[in-house]
């Protein structure tokens, strides 16, 4: 692109938020690789992809919400200054995977309820939710009906060999497999410490089991209580489905009022056989003939053996057979949201329309 055109170019920024302990490499190489196809297919656009730095995930979800909405409000007022553009003129897309996905919804909504009014536009200028696997109507409990079992097993192992315990996590990269120093429990203190997180963890285990609200990493562990306690506080907003209910009604009404599109693409693992019998997804999903149902966009996975590898692995070809297929509608899903902004209707082919 020229520098003429790129002078007159919209400014189209796509942000990405991990999950609960996840990590500046989460999405690998698919921001770039995202940012290269909507630069290829969007007209008249600077496109940016910028990761949201590794944040601390403890205490709760509302804390990271302040958080990121500073950071997000320094970051767009930057751009915007640096484009020439012009306040209000920076379009955003916030793309999270796992409990990211509610870390861009909270938000999103923070700056939609603190207009001066309903009128007012909004800034910065949100055109997308995007999430990837995130739970926003809790987590499948059939995910845990082998998860606990597994995790309990391993506790009862690490008690009796003294090496560790597996832990509670959501969201987290496994290149960064490794728990806060903090944390750590010594060596001399082995016994009294492993018969409490093993009672807490195993504890959270069958917690989660039974109100589908948490699930677990399969490596092991070296954790302490404090971390465990850390990861059930943040993902405590998992428990109140009313909470969750309203959090996807005001996404879908978002999208209906305010033109701010939102999918939530979720894995799934088709039934093959001699594997599993039924086909098999991380997340609950909407009720049939919901208005939330059309938001949530299916993501096949052929390779993963289990739930939580689909839901872990999601950003690399060589773990997800449907990588390719997840960026494409991903940016289409964000095409639609800058023709939405800029007041072009698409068609079902997604062609432009009058």
């Amino acid at each position: 692109m020229s520098e003429l055109a790129l002078s007159n170019a919209d400014l189209l920024i796509v942000v990405f938020i991990h999950g609960f302990k996840g990590t500046d490499e989460t999405f690998g190489e698919f921001p770039q690789r995202l940012r290269h196809v909507l630069s290829e297919t969007i007209p008249n656009t600077s496109v940016e992809s910028i990761v949201f730095p590794a944040y601390e995930t403890k205490g709760d979800l509302t804390e990271a919400v302040v958080k990121f909405a500073d950071w997000l409000t320094t970051l767009t007022v930057e751009r915007e200054v640096a484009s020439g553009l012009g306040a209000g003129k920076a379009m955003l897309v916030l793309c999270g995977h796992s409990m990211g996905g509610l870390l861009a919804a909270d938000t999103l909504q923070e700056f939609v309820k603190s207009r001066p009014d309903t009128q007012a536009p909004l800034w910065p200028k949100i055109i997308a939710c995007i999430a990837f696997d995130t739970p926003y109507l809790g987590l499948n409990p059939a995910v845990f009906k082998d998860r606990a079992t597994k995790a309990l097993e391993y506790a009862q192992a690490a008690r009796g060999v003294g090496t560790s315990v597996l832990g509670a996590l959501a969201g987290f990269s496994a290149s960064r497999a490794a728990a806060p120093s903090t944390s750590a429990a010594p060596a001399s203190g082995w016994g009294k410490w492993a018969s409490t997180a093993a009672f807490a963890v195993g504890g959270a285990v069958v917690a989660g089991a039974a109100a589908g609200t948490t699930y677990y990493k399969r490596e092991e562990l070296g954790i302490g209580y404090s971390w465990a306690t850390d990861h059930m506080k943040y993902v405590g907003n998992l428990w109140d489905m009313n909470a969750l209910n309203k959090r996807v009604d005001f996404l879908v009404d978002a999208q209906g009022k305010e033109g701010i599109v939102f999918r939530n693409f979720y894995t799934y693992l088709p039934a093959t056989p001699l594997v599993r019998d039924v086909h098999r997804t991380f997340v609950n999903l909407p009720k049939k003939g919901t208005r939330a149902e059309l938001h949530f966009v299916l993501a096949r996975n052929g390779l993963a053996s289990d739930e939580v590898k689909a839901h872990t692995a999601m950003f690399s070809g060589k773990t997800n057979d449907g990588y390719y297929d997840l960026g494409l509608e991903t940016a289409k899903a964000i095409r639609e949201a800058v023709m939405n902004a800029r007041g072009i209707l698409l068609t079902d082919e997604g062609a432009e329309g009058e």
